[in-house]
């Protein structure tokens, strides 16, 4: 999605002091799909690549849990002011084997409190199964 950066970046106050994008989502080499402002929710692909293996050569529950978070986070800043995350849960439904290229991460805004974003995402393999789950709440900064 071409527009991802420059959407950020008109959503960002120009005094903040961040980095779009940041390492974190350009080491993983993440690429927005799709955004849509009116259901809050975004798409993310993501390489599945040799050096994410553990030793079973699974992709590393941490890495999809990075992926989560590099789907996540750009979630929150395009629908609120820049938040920070308080609490990430991730469950764990199937491995993503070393035999796919990619994984998708849609996440999506479930609700909103006050200050608090309470997001939800899911990691599908190419062929549309889910691998995994999760539910994360952002705090908005002041």
């Amino acid at each position: 999605m071409p527009n991802i950066l420059e959407r950020l970046r008109e959503r960002v106050p120009a005094d903040a002091d961040l980095q779009l994008p940041p390492p974190c989502y350009e080491e993983m080499e993440a690429e927005a799909v799709s955004f849509d402002a009116g259901a809050e929710v975004l798409v993310v692909r993501l390489p599945v690549q040799q050096r994410y293996q553990n030793p079973l050569g699974l992709m590393q529950g941490g890495f999809i849990a990075a992926a989560i978070d590099n789907t996540l986070g750009p979630l929150s800043f395009l629908v609120a002011p820049p938040s920070v995350t308080t609490q990430m849960s991730t469950q764990y439904l199937r491995p993503v084997p070393p035999s796919v290229d990619y994984i998708e991460v849609e996440g999506r805004v479930a609700e909103r409190a006050g200050r608090q974003l309470f997001l939800e995402a899911t990691v599908r393999l190419p062929n549309g199964k889910t691998a995994a789950r999760a539910q994360a709440t952002c705090q908005i900064r002041r």
